[in-house]
């Protein structure tokens, strides 16, 4: 039987896992986590009978193989959920899946609303051609924004930044209204100084010319296989009953029950290399005491940085392009209030007819704030009283160590509150009625300083046979997390066939048409 240690267990160490256990009496595996808590970035945090979606994570994938794992794991809702039944709404319901008002381990389908917050008005997520969008913008600016667009269509700058990316796609007027502002408050940098690869993979063909094409295709109606939609552009996604959290605590709980080991405050420190130059055992400190645990097999979601850093005898120059890769942290302040002062002006039928986002993005560059979560909206079971009150996290973005993240508990929240006021969107602080905020370090790989030279460090580790990366940090990539159940595929596929090559792992969702479309089969 051979022995496999998991670092890490968010979503890639999980499905790694829980991929390889499928195999009875092949494999010993253990996973490695560092906190006390499952599910990575993915995990959802109960406060008070609330709970917390850090990050929102929409269900959602073209990838048949990964949707289908999910179905198996926690079908989709086959009656209408709390909230559907409450307001009369008709939803896309799965025969014979479970009904949510009387069992856990479902999946809702809920219905995607995302906008922006520019200057006290609602703009669609993303920016979108509808008569509205140009009300907002004023004629002045419509006119400004149309020249500048058509210029860029013409006049093409070269993408060795992310702001000639979005240049290129939405024209220098939309790109500095939409883009330029918000993308500085979640990197810390400007545009032009971040590389044009995460654009790539976040926003791909993303364009005023797909937002009109998506237009069309609702206007008039094709066959469903034969339209394609961009991702940003998905309207309606699944969402477990308590979260994501919820599904990866499941599949832990079915991994132990197979077999596994999950091992949980276990921080790794060191990879040790054995005499044939592959990796013999990690050494992890848990209550501060170490341990050596020997494998046959390594698969790491650990971040790149700390992975290299942690091995023996690293060239000097891959250690050095590893301290310097760069992340940015992030922090949750969740709130309970009594009501919101903005407006349902939609004709999506709510609760309590608040706001029907699931997401806000706060696009105002003089306040700190980044995006909004309506937990409400995500599915009515992630509060105690979804008909009275409104359960909203507020999304930073910081570097550990830096002013806000060193913010007390309540400093941060009195600061939240502050902001929410200043932009109308709570009357007052008598509202809040309960708050909770969370930390998440190297939530974001980030993509400038050294990871320019990333493709030496993915030679370098993929010199050890027995080391597969995986997941957003273990490979330094921004992916959903669709996409980081993918690299656990690709390298358990890997394993059970015994090769050792990693070109198919490193090469999940850098191909522009990956998430786009499915492909045929």
């Amino acid at each position: 039987m051979k022995s496999i240690v998991v670092i890490g267990a968010g979503p890639a160490g999980l499905t790694a896992a829980f991929e390889l256990m499928r195999n009875p009496g092949e494999y010993h595996v253990v996973i490695l986590e560092e906190s006390n808590e499952i599910g990575g970035i993915s995990k959802t945090v109960t406060y008070n009978g609330n709970r917390m979606d850090i990050g929102g994570h929409r269900f959602f994938s073209k990838n048949q193989e990964v949707i289908k794992w999910w179905d198996d794991i926690m079908p989709a809702q086959g009656s209408p959920s709390y909230d559907d039944v409450k307001l009369g709404r008709k939803i896309e319901i799965c025969e014979g899946g479970p009904d949510p008002e009387k069992e856990d381990k479902v999946m809702l389908i809920r219905n995607r609303v995302s906008r922006i917050y520019y200057k006290s008005k609602f703009f669609d997520y993303p920016i979108s051609m509808k008569p509205q969008t140009f009300k907002n913008m004023g004629l002045a600016t419509t006119i400004k924004a149309g020249s500048s667009y058509v210029k860029s269509s013409i006049c093409k700058l070269e993408e060795d930044s992310l702001e000639n990316f979005y240049i290129n796609r939405f024209g220098k007027v939309l790109y500095s209204m939409f883009f330029q502002g918000y993308t500085e408050k979640l990197w810390g940098r400007h545009p032009r100084d971040i590389s044009a690869d995460w654009g790539s993979q976040r926003v791909k063909g993303l364009s005023i010319m797909a937002i009109l094409k998506d237009m069309v295709s609702k206007i008039i109606p094709k066959k469903e296989s034969a339209r394609k939609v961009e991702t940003s552009l998905i309207e309606a996604f699944y969402y477990p009953k308590f979260g994501p959290g919820q599904l990866w605590e499941t599949v832990a709980d079915l991994i132990v029950e197979k077999g596994g080991e999950i091992r949980k405050n276990c921080k790794v420190t060191n990879l040790n290399i054995g005499s044939d130059g592959n990796i013999k055992s990690v050494s992890y400190e848990k209550n501060g005491i170490k341990t050596e645990l020997q494998g046959d097999i390594f698969i790491s979601s650990m971040p790149v940085k700390d992975l290299i850093t942690g091995m023996d005898d690293t060239p000097r120059d891959i250690e050095r392009i590893a301290k310097g890769l760069p992340y940015r942290d992030f922090v949750t302040t969740g709130l309970l209030v009594d009501r919101l002062e903005l407006k349902n002006k939609t004709n999506i039928k709510t609760l309590g007819n608040i706001v029907p986002d699931c997401w806000i993005y706060v696009q105002d560059v003089d306040v700190k704030l980044g995006r909004i979560q309506i937990f409400n909206n995500w599915s009515p079971y992630m509060l105690s009283d979804p008909e009275n009150k409104v359960w909203i996290g507020l999304e930073y973005f910081c570097n550990e160590g830096d002013d806000f993240w060193n913010m007390t508990d309540q400093e941060c929240i009195d600061f939240c509150i502050r902001e929410l006021i200043s932009m109308n969107i709570i009357r007052d602080s008598s509202v809040v009625g309960d708050s909770h905020r969370v930390k998440v370090k190297k939530a974001y790989p980030a993509y400038f300083d050294t990871y320019t030279e990333i493709d030496k460090l993915i030679e370098y580790l993929n010199t050890f046979d027995n080391l597969f990366c995986i997941g957003r940090n273990g490979q330094h990539r921004y992916n959903n997390m669709d996409h980081s159940m993918v690299t656990a595929f690709e390298a358990v596929k890997n394993i059970k066939s015994g090769v050792t090559h990693k070109d198919n792992i490193w090469s999940v969702n850098t191909e522009k048409e990956y998430h786009e479309e499915q492909k045929k089969k």
